[in-house]
């Protein structure tokens, strides 16, 4: 058992550190056992359960190094004998990878108690993989047994008698660990040092080797101790000439040292006993350049010592498995050495602050330009000076002017003309000055984005898992392709993608990927191939799921919308296949009949839509019959940095970003159309309603030219309007700065950024200002964006609906529309309380059960403010109990209906009683 009061939390959290790593390793490679068994890949499956059994072994983990050694000598025994592995071996130790996987989910302090509690499950993964295994009984290396070895050089028949470890020798368990943390960590750094070889290396190998020489001779077991003597004096007696083929011949000793068996004392003296030591220190010893030569003989127990053909071949097996070792080794190495930073952590918090920082630095350097040019025309300012002082003596020197005023004027050249100078020369420094700092800055704040951006792949972990495990229980065959994994993503946009692109691959396996049988029937192939693409492109992200399945069946799609009451037969028969690809998209719907583990509960694609929604990013679906589909997601490269297109509105400017902007067009008075008082543009056979922004935005219409409209494209899920504005300015890259809370929810704006010239702007919310130009245009009063301050004469009773479900808006809407009156709807508490201050109403008509604030919150803010208190309010609601409506009209609502009045005309009498008929 793990003692957790002994254990420092620090040495937890580097275990931790080892786990995330290596349980990726060894998931990636125990998938890819199922398609190709190199044994590259049980070398890093090896590997790996090394480094995890090492790791829990120093803290004391016992249970999570006996787990780890099992598999260790599971794949080092099928890599040496060529065995195949079962699918059922494959899927245990995958169970025992996700046991070390499941480590990670709780705190460092947490992982002693969790494993403790855990030794049952460990118990079973443990005897599962022994069962009918003979794989997990590690091979023996060499055979000779014995107390007394000898060992000798190729040039002298004499030979050095060497003792050798008692095999009936007894250790006490606490210098047994003692000796193996020595030989773990000293071992380690010398293969570390060996790989970054310099000047100072060899004498930290040399008290490496002192170490492990102590720990050695302390506990008795002494073949160690005889290895790294013989390295020591080596390295302190050599040559240069050998020094680098003696330190590659020193790695194949110190790797025998790592091969230790991490179990009793028993079999670690067994271990050093059954070593072939003449072997070893003559290959170590010999002069020639044998580079990654055979450490460890291994000779049958059973072999006659005269058969030296057998033993011929014995060393060349050997020989070919050490070799290839040592290229992965090296392969490894040569990584190693091209990744040799080291990863630090830092709070979030502060890596946020230093971005705001480095970037308020940039756009701080990118403002002394303007002093720059104050400087040109100071310094032009003072050469027409000089010329006109000149003039002036010219015309005064034919009057003879005295010697003293010569003098002075003369003077006064040389000094105006030294100014000069000067000023040329501080103009020249200051703008070398300018532009070394720009460029400064832009490297600090490069940086610092950098440092919030990580590898696409890390988001991409378990999704090979995911697929293997769900093709199988669903009876398909499905490979995953990644494309694009090097490509840098901001963290914050990393950490939202994997729920998404969960939701995504489960559903291309389940409703895109026919079964073997029904793609052999298509003439496919039976596996079908799900391909996820990262690439950067036009400044944004963007992230593909593919599938090569059955597509979407638009005639399908449209029956389920229909039969689910989301659009009426007569309207749904209209629409476009993008417009029925956004249904998919709405909380709750579903095309699927049931209901399973996998899908069919109607929250996925909502869950992935309201993922791209909140980073400010676009999905599109693409697919076709037979052939496959694709969703596509736009993303921002970076939340922190926003590319946006700056517009001006009555004067001030604005940004956009431009992940949401469909289009941008510059059109002409001929290009606006009008229907009644609605004005909209016709582009590529789609109308376009169009909104003056300054109406969005409360602020008294201008005029606008008459020659060019420029027009702004925005869309949410469901609507799609024209955004008229002023002029389109630039399109700069923006640090997104938050605003301060105590400013509140500010309509259509959500954040605000400071340009290069240090002037601020407010940053638009996309989906804010879609609603309100859609409850501008639904209201009917819109200004005619054509015609200066264009008013509507007619004047009706106004009255704001506010219910968060689209179907009772649209029934109230239409109920009350078709009796005249102005409507006005709103999606929730906040979004009416918004609103009611940006319009006069004559009638609040509000549900009680609304996301964000409901409604009997509303009424009471309303009550409550001296400017809003006499508008009548009408609370319209399912709930029909005496307590309900008691809490309704104590909160000041003049009116409580049941919803059951759509009915009848009560919901309509009830308004005439209130305010009146229009």
């Amino acid at each position: 058992m793990a003692n957790n009061g002994n254990i420092d939390e620090s040495m937890l959290e580097l275990f931790v550190n080892e786990l995330e790593s290596h349980t990726r390793t060894l998931e990636k490679g125990l998938l890819g056992l199922e398609n190709n068994a190199s044994p590259q890949i049980f070398e890093s499956l090896m590997r790996a359960a090394h480094s995890i059994k090492g790791a829990a072994r120093i803290i004391g983990l016992n249970q999570a190094v006996e787990l780890a050694h099992i598999m260790e000598d599971i794949f080092e025994n099928i890599r040496k004998t060529g065995k195949t592995i079962s699918d059922e071996k494959i899927q245990l130790l995958l169970e025992s990878n996700d046991f070390y996987s499941s480590l990670l989910n709780y705190k460092p302090i947490e992982i002693p108690k969790i494993i403790d509690n855990s030794i049952n499950k460990i118990d079973s993964l443990i005897e599962s993989l022994k069962k009918d295994d003979t794989n997990i009984v590690t091979q023996k290396i060499n055979s000779k047994p014995k107390n007394e070895q000898s060992i000798s050089n190729n040039n002298s028949e004499n030979k050095t008698i060497y003792k050798r470890t008692d095999p009936n020798k007894a250790i006490d368990i606490t210098l047994l660990n003692l000796f193996k943390n020595e030989i773990y960590i000293n071992s380690n750094k010398i293969n570390e040092l060996i790989i970054n070889y310099d000047i100072n290396a060899k004498s930290e190998i040399i008290k490496c080797l002192n170490a492990i020489k102590g720990a050695s001779k302390i506990v008795g077991i002494e073949e160690p101790s005889i290895f790294v003597t013989e390295i020591e004096n080596k390295l302190k007696n050599e040559n240069s000439i050998d020094e680098n083929n003696n330190i590659k011949k020193a790695k194949n000793i110190i790797d025998i040292l790592l091969k230790m068996p991490d179990s009793n004392d028993k079999e670690i003296i067994n271990y050093f006993a059954e070593l072939d030591i003449d072997f070893i220190i003559n290959e170590f010893q010999s002069v020639e350049n044998n580079n990654t030569k055979n450490s460890i003989k291994i000779i049958d127990e059973n072999k006659d010592e005269n058969d030296k053909d057998k033993t011929k071949e014995n060393y060349e097996k050997s020989s070919q498995i050490t070799e290839l070792i040592s290229e992965v080794k090296e392969e490894i190495s040569n990584n190693n050495e091209k990744t040799e930073d080291r990863f630090v952590k830092v709070l979030s918090q502060n890596l946020n602050r230093l971005l705001g920082l480095a970037g308020e630095i940039t756009v701080q350097s990118k403002s002394l330009k303007p002093f720059s040019k104050e400087m040109q025309k100071i310094k032009i300012g003072l050469r027409d000076l000089n010329s006109y002082k000149e003039q002036i003596y010219q015309d005064l020197y034919k009057q003879k002017l005295p010697d003293d005023i010569n003098l002075k004027f003369n003077e006064s050249s040389k000094l105006i003309d030294n100014i000069q100078i000067r000023i040329v020369n501080f103009i020249e420094e200051f703008e070398n000055f300018s532009r070394k700092l720009e460029i400064t800055s832009d490297k600090l704040y490069n940086e610092a984005v950098e440092t919030r951006m990580k590898p696409f792949s890390e988001a991409l972990y378990g999704f090979p898992r995911l697929v293997r495990d769900i093709s199988k229980e669903l009876g398909k065959k499905v490979e995953l392709e990644i494309k694009g994994e090097n490509t840098k993503v901001d963290r914050d946009i990393l950490e939202k993608l994997e729920s998404p692109l969960n939701h995504l691959i489960r559903n291309a396996i389940d409703h895109g990927i026919e079964s073997p049988k029904e793609r052999k029937n298509a003439n496919k192939s039976e596996t079908g191939k799900i391909t996820i693409e990262a690439r950067h492109s036009s400044g944004m992200l963007f992230i593909s799921i593919s599938d090569n399945g059955k597509g979407i069946d638009t005639e399908s799609l449209r029956k389920s919308i229909i039969k689910k009451g989301f659009a009426k037969e007569e309207m749904a028969n209209h629409y476009s296949n993008s417009e029925l690809y956004d249904f998919l998209f709405l909380p709750s719907f579903t095309t699927k009949d049931s209901v399973s583990e996998i899908s069919g509960r109607g929250v996925g694609l909502d869950v992935v839509f309201s993922m791209v929604n909140e980073v400010g990013g676009l999905i599109k679906v693409e697919s076709e019959l037979g052939k496959g589909t694709t969703f596509q997601l736009q993303l921002p490269l970076t939340l922190s940095i926003l590319r946006s297109m700056l517009v001006e509105i009555n004067k001030e400017p604005y940004a956009i970003p431009i992940s949401r902007i469909d289009k941008v067009l510059t059109i002409n008075i001929n290009d606006i159309n009008s229907i009644e008082n609605m004005q909209y543009l016709n582009y590529n056979d789609e109308n376009i309603g169009i909104v003056n922004a300054q109406q969005i935005f409360g602020q008294k219409s201008n005029e606008i030219s008459n020659d060019k409209y420029h027009i702004v494209v925005l869309s949410d899920r469901l609507n799609k309007y024209g955004l008229v504005v002023d002029k389109l300015l630039a399109q700069p890259d923006l640090v997104v700065l938050s605003l301060d809370k105590k400013l509140g929810r500010i309509p259509c704006i959500s954040s605000g950024a400071i340009l290069e010239d240090g002037s601020l702007v407010l940053i638009i919310d996309v989906d804010d200002i879609v609603r309100s130009i859609d409850r501008i245009i639904k209201s009917g009063d819109v200004k005619r964006v054509a015609e200066k301050n264009t008013e509507i004469s007619k004047k009706s009773l106004h009255i704001l609906v506010v219910d968060d479900s689209l179907t009772v808006r649209e029934v109230e809407r239409k109920l009350l529309e078709n009796a005249g009156y102005k409507v006005t709807i709103a999606v929730d508490g906040i979004d009416g309380w918004n609103i009611i201050h940006q319009e006069k109403f004559d009638l609040v008509i509000s549900d009680i059960d609304m996301p964000r604030m409901n409604g009997i919150e509303m009424v009471k803010r309303i009550k409550n403010d001296i400017n809003l208190r006499d508008i009548p309010v009408m609370i319209v609601s399912y709930k029909d109990r005496e307590d309900d409506k008691r809490k309704g009209l104590d909160a000041g609502a003049n009116y409580y209906l049941t919803k059951s009045s759509f009915h009848d005309d009560t919901l309509l009498e009830a308004v005439e009683d209130l305010i009146g008929k229009p």
